[in-house]
């Protein structure tokens, strides 16, 4: 099996058997002694650990793992799903905001809108990039991309990984709101199919607001939610302490979600995470895209509208 890099304290029995199998290794080494059958065990045992653990993650868990530093954001899908990538900036109202970058790219052959918020790697580029917190100029430049692919006829693809809109006041000042709520009315009737994949965090308006599509996607290890766990903790229990608890309480992950209906699909990640082997999770990404564009494609436009807004008509209905 591939060597798993680990991040977090639930990951602590695979640093554990990797470290027992370097000892045996050295041990075999110096004294020359066949160790292969004790070998075989702990590579066994660290195959086991290793499946089991991540078969059986907490909602809490999967929060850290959207987080990872090393995972996979909008640029680095854009560079290996795409042929090319021509980037557009503004909302010519205001200025670029650079939480979320757009602009037309070809997948295979075929010319696409692709969207999606951009966190950024390091202190620099997340000061830069504003957390990937858009602010209204972002969500305005996001519509005015879509409506130009509609103007060309061209799918859009929108990548969700924010921590929500930015909650500044000067965003508040500048419509945040209603920048948002816009959004959800124009893609619910944009006349090109949306897909949508979150791929990192979904969190609130801020992942509503590019997050409506005839298919909505997340990865195994991300999350989707009204509020993050520690904000919920902090106004349920006055302390971010419970975050646990709270991300357990949201039903966040893509296996409650995808019970719920509330998305079309999980796009299992390899082991141990997207950002254990990003050229794998792209590729996976890429076939699914691949095949949502041939199937919507075949749908004319007034029945892919009517099915999107009677999807998301559907949420939430109880029946007594």
């Amino acid at each position: 099996m591939q060597q798993i890099k680990t991040s977090f304290d639930f990951e602590k029995p695979i640093a554990d058997l990797v470290q027992q199998i370097e000892k045996v290794k050295q041990v075999a080494e110096k004294t020359k002694v066949d160790m292969s059958a004790t070998l075989d065990e702990l590579d066994g045992k660290l195959d086991e650990t290793t499946q089991n653990l991540y078969k059986n993650l907490t909602g809490w868990n999967k929060v850290q793992m959207s987080r990872h530093p090393d995972r996979p954001q909008t640029l680095d899908y854009i560079s290996m799903i795409c042929d090319d990538f021509i980037e557009l900036h503004g909302d010519r109202t205001v200025k670029d905001d650079k939480a979320i970058i757009g602009g037309f790219a070809t997948i295979n052959g075929q010319t696409v809108m692709v969207i999606g918020h951009q966190k950024g790697k390091n202190t620099k580029e997340r000061q830069f990039r504003n957390f990937g917190m858009a602010n209204p100029e972002g969500y305005r430049k996001a519509l005015r991309l879509m409506r130009l692919a509609e103007k060309f006829n061209k799918p859009v693809i929108s990548f969700i990984d924010t921590m929500g809109a930015y909650p500044g006041l000067e965003a508040e000042e500048r419509g945040q709101g209603e920048a948002i709520a816009r959004n959800l009315l124009e893609m619910s009737v944009l006349r090109v199919p949306i897909i949508c994949v979150v791929v990192g965090e979904g969190a609130s308006g801020g992942a509503l607001g590019i997050g409506i599509g005839d298919r909505v996607y997340m990865l195994e290890h991300t999350w989707y939610s009204v509020i993050s766990p520690e904000s919920c903790s902090s106004i349920l229990w006055r302390s971010w302490d419970f975050k646990e608890k709270a991300a357990e309480c949201l039903k966040l992950t893509s296996d409650d979600m995808f019970g719920n209906k509330l998305i079309d699909g999980i796009i299992p990640e390899p082991l141990g995470g997207a950002h254990q082997d990003p050229e794998l999770m792209g590729q996976t990404l890429k076939d699914y895209i691949l095949k949502d564009l041939a199937s919507l494609s075949k749908l004319k436009t007034d029945k892919l509208i009517e099915q999107r807004i009677d999807k998301f008509c559907a949420m939430g209905v109880v029946n007594e």
